[in-house]
Order: C-alpha cells, then sequence, then structure tokens
C-alpha cells in the first residue's frame, strides 16, 4: 500500500515527492523512487514548504505531523494500519493514565513514531534485562504494545516477564505484530530444519528481516541476508545442497524471482515452492489517493 502509494502521488503530481524516511526499508525500492524522482529526508526541515509530502509506512509522531503543516506541505499518510493500531493502543492507554511499555527497538523508525504519541507515559522496553531493571510501583497502572516487525519468540519472551514480574499488566485486544512478519517467521522457521542454507531478501535495515536471518540461523545452518543476488558469493553454495529463499515483508517479489534465477543459472537449481500460510489480507490507499487511484 505504502509503496502503491508513493507511485500513485508521483504520478499525480510529479517530482520531485519527498518522504519522511525510507518509505520501507528496503534498498531496492527506495533506490527505484530515487530515479523516479522520490526525495527522501529524515527531517521536515529539509522540505521546502508548499511541497509534496508522504509520510512513510513507519507512521510519525503527531510532532512531524504539526511541523508538515507550519510549512503548509500536501502531506498524504500511507501509514501501515497495523502501525496505526499500535498508534491508536497508546493514544487509548496514555488517556485512561496507563505507564506503558513499548517492546521494540531504540531509534527504530516506527518505535519513535509510537513513542512520539505519549512521550510522558511510554517506556521502552528491548530486552529481558531491561525487564529486569524495571522499577514501577504496585499500583501503577501498567500496560505493553509491541513494535510491529518483532521477532514473535523475542517478544513473547520479554511479554512472559512481564507478566511473571507484574501479573496486573494489560495487553491489547489483538497482538501488534504484524501478520506479515509472523508468517513469514512462522515458515523459515519450519523449513529450514531441512536445508543448507538460507537467504532472506531484504534490506539490513529491515528489522523484520534480521529477524528471519536469525531463525533461519538457529541451529547453525549458514543464513544470508542480502539486498539482492549479485549480493552472494557462489563459492558460499555448491549444487547438491538445498536453499531456502524467504524474503522480509517490503522485498519485491522480483528481488526474490532474480535470486532464484541466479541460483539455477549457476547450480541448475530445481524450485519447490512451499507454503505455511495464505495472505489475503489487503489494504485501501489513503482516501485523498484512491480518486487519484480511479482516474488514472
Amino acid at each position: 500500500m505504502a509503496i502503491q502509494s508513493l507511485d500513485l502521488t508521483l504520478q499525480e503530481f510529479g517530482p520531485p515527492v519527498y518522504v519522511y524516511h525510507e518509505i520501507v526499508h528496503n534498498q531496492y525500492v527506495v533506490n527505484e523512487f530515487k530515479d523516479k524522482g522520490a526525495v527522501f529526508v529524515d527531517q521536515v526541515s529539509e522540505i521546502p514548504d508548499g511541497s509534496t509530502l508522504l509520510f512513510s509506512a513507519h507512521g510519525v509522531s503527531p510532532e512531524i505531523r504539526k511541523a508538515a503543516q507550519e510549512k503548509n506541505l500536501h502531506a498524504f499518510d500511507a501509514t501501515c494500519p497495523l502501525v496505526t493500531k499500535v498508534h491508536l493502543e497508546a493514544i487509548k492507554y496514555a488517556k485512561e493514565g496507563y505507564t506503558i511499555l513499548l517492546i521494540g527497538h531504540e531509534g527504530h523508525d516506527e518505535v519513535i513514531g509510537t513513542m512520539g504519541e505519549a512521550p510522558e507515559a511510554i517506556i521502552l522496553i528491548e530486552d529481558e534485562e531491561a525487564v529486569r531493571r524495571l522499577e514501577i510501583g504496585p499500583d501503577t497502572k501498567l500496560a505493553y504494545l509491541t513494535q510491529t516487525t518483532l521477532s514473535v519468540d523475542d517478544a513473547n519472551q520479554i511479554i512472559s516477564k512481564l507478566r511473571e514480574k507484574f501479573p496486573h499488566i494489560q495487553s491489547p485486544p489483538k497482538d501488534d505484530i504484524c501478520y506479515a512478519t509472523q508468517n513469514r517467521q512462522e515458515a523459515v522457521k519450519k523449513l529450514s530444519e531441512d536445508v543448507d542454507a538460507v537467504i532472506i531478501l531484504g534490506s539490513q535495515n529491515s528489522s523484520n528481516s534480521q529477524r528471519l536471518r536469525e531463525l533461519g540461523a538457529e541451529d547453525g545452518t549458514p543464513a544470508y541476508l542480502v539486498d539482492g543476488p549479485e549480493d552472494l558469493d557462489a563459492k558460499a553454495f555448491t549444487a547438491d545442497q538445498t536453499v531456502l529463499i524467504s524474503a522480509g515483508a517490503s522485498a519485491p517479489e522480483s528481488v526474490v524471482q532474480a535470486t532464484i534465477r541466479w541460483l539455477e543459472s549457476n547450480f541448475e537449481g530445481i524450485v519447490e515452492e512451499q507454503s505455511v500460510r495464505e495472505e489475503s489480507v489487503r489494504f485501501p490507499l489513503p482516501k485523498p489517493l484512491r480518486s487519484i487511484q480511479r482516474e488514472l
């Protein structure tokens, strides 16, 4: 949805279209959009007044939205609905007087945006050690939320420690971790048991891609996280190996297919597709872009 939003915005308004942070954490996607005229920025102050702006899939804080309004920017919001869900949960819990423990990675775009919704009420929890160090009064109302792209296993371990230490802690009605992230983790965990090597297509700054590589390597299996086949070393593989290929949630299908062709070309590989979960979820475009899509 975020990628389609940026494509439509460029078609309708022409370059430059400014994007607050990377549209998704994938270098292939980012570089393709740079070639089309997208300009990725880390500060709203870098954008000329009155320009067209797109908020990335990872979401932004109210402070960033306000800064965009003050510069009279024509802003479109491509935040993933699953991230928006976490933002709304943070707002709800903060209004009800809860201290919110946000499980996530410091500095990640999504975490920065979520914490910006209620900075005075949120404490970031990165690992079990952070849980151990927490000192919170017994009468404090507590709730936890999670970054959407975490390792399910890692998040559950931290949640278990939180529940053990704070039995009264509240949680959202549904898990926050993205269904696409969970599905890929489940597939890699299951299928990597019977392979000699794992290739994950995704960028180094993609949290969900990093988790997939870690899962693939859990039993000592060589596991590689690469942007594309050009980052692979043919000497690392042999023709008699079984190789698992999977991809981060924002990796283009074209890169997956290019990697398959690379293995076929170099090792006469035979492809067998396996599916653990079928995905049928589709997110609508931001309302202002739906009419543009119909016109095009």
